[in-house]
């Protein structure tokens, strides 16, 4: 017992002294542990008489429970320290500037389409749409396309039914309009179209836009003019255009619309097949029988259409080699627009 005020102590000052949990626990078992110096004063206990035992095991469990309440304190000491150090390593600066994070962005087809409606809408054309599964009569047959047509064969368009189909062009758009609204009618018809075909400048799934004026007096001229001044708007340069005679069931008479190539700028690539020229549009007049499907009065109206291809007109913009790029989702090909 003499020894237990020197050991307190010493307990004591060792606790005071210890800079990390580990010292402090080591100093804990040192004392306090199954074989710890004040543990083996309490053990000793028996060696005393039944007088002597009560005062001296109270006196050293007053020194137990001192070193105890003393190590508990420099605990929570070290640890709110331990606490604070990490805090202050750790702090978030909340005036420093946030992570940026990818913005996403219009697809290019997207941004194309918006910009031919912008376009054709400032000069007093409405935007239609229309289904994308169309029947026979719509997509077909008030478009003048005989049952026998080509056009119709399995190998060029894509069946839902025997009677419906993927709408192969947004021309039924125009029809669905000249039905329902009476001339004079000045509508472009932007939407999906299928057909089977895939190369560098085909896909089996393209958009298209399409263009339909209605009204008396409506001439070739006014058809060549209204492309021509378009084409320059939509790229923004006096780019080089010219027309083609050609044939669509749905027009008479018809025409192809070329622009020079973009990519190449007339010196001859695989995008134009060295020809210097890229077929961007068809065009041409209305065709009577057409106008006879939709109930409008041939003799009194006349008018013209044309449809361009989206995908091909975003190639020529954008300068992109390979049609399919629109399509593959690849994150660095469209996060470039």
């Amino acid at each position: 017992m003499e020894n237990l005020k020197s050991l307190t102590d010493e307990a004591l000052a060792l606790v005071a002294q210890s800079d990390d949990l580990a010292s402090l626990d080591k100093v804990r078992v040192g004392y306090l542990g199954k074989k710890g110096q004040i543990t083996a004063l309490l053990k000793g206990l028996g060696k005393l008489s039944a007088a002597e035992r009560p005062a001296a095991g109270a006196e050293i469990n007053r020194a137990k429970q001192q070193v105890t309440e003393s190590l508990d304190q420099r605990k929570q000491t070290l640890e709110n320290r331990a606490i604070d150090l990490q805090l202050a390593e750790e702090a978030v600066d909340i005036g420093l500037a946030g992570r940026r994070s990818d913005v996403g962005g219009l697809h290019p087809v997207t941004r194309t389409i918006q910009r031919i409606e912008s376009i054709f809408s400032s000069v007093g054309y409405t935007v239609a749409e229309g289904p994308e599964i169309e029947d026979d009569f719509h997509n077909f047959e008030a478009l003048n396309i005989p049952s026998h047509h080509p056009a119709r064969a399995m190998h060029d368009t894509f069946y839902v039914s025997e009677n419906h189909v993927l709408r192969t062009h947004t021309s039924p758009v125009q029809i669905r309009t000249m039905i329902q609204q009476e001339p004079p009618i000045h509508v472009i018809c932007p939407g999906r179209v299928y057909r089977c075909d895939s190369d560098l400048t085909h896909t089996p799934m393209f958009h298209q836009v399409e263009g339909l004026v209605v009204d008396k007096n409506i001439s070739f001229a006014e058809l060549k003019g209204t492309v021509d001044q378009f084409l320059k708007a939509f790229f923004e340069m006096d780019v080089p255009v010219r027309f083609r005679p050609s044939y669509f069931p749905f027009t008479e008479p018809s025409a192809e619309v070329d622009i020079q190539c973009s990519a190449c700028r007339g010196a001859g690539c695989r995008i134009c097949k060295e020809t210097d020229w890229v077929e961007i549009m068809g065009c041409g007049m209305v065709h009577p029988n057409v106008f006879k499907a939709c109930d409008i009065d041939a003799a009194t109206f006349s008018g013209f259409a044309f449809g361009m291809g989206v995908e091909r007109l975003a190639m020529m913009r954008y300068g992109v080699k390979d049609l399919r790029l629109f399509f593959e989702n690849d994150f660095d090909f469209v996060v470039q627009f």
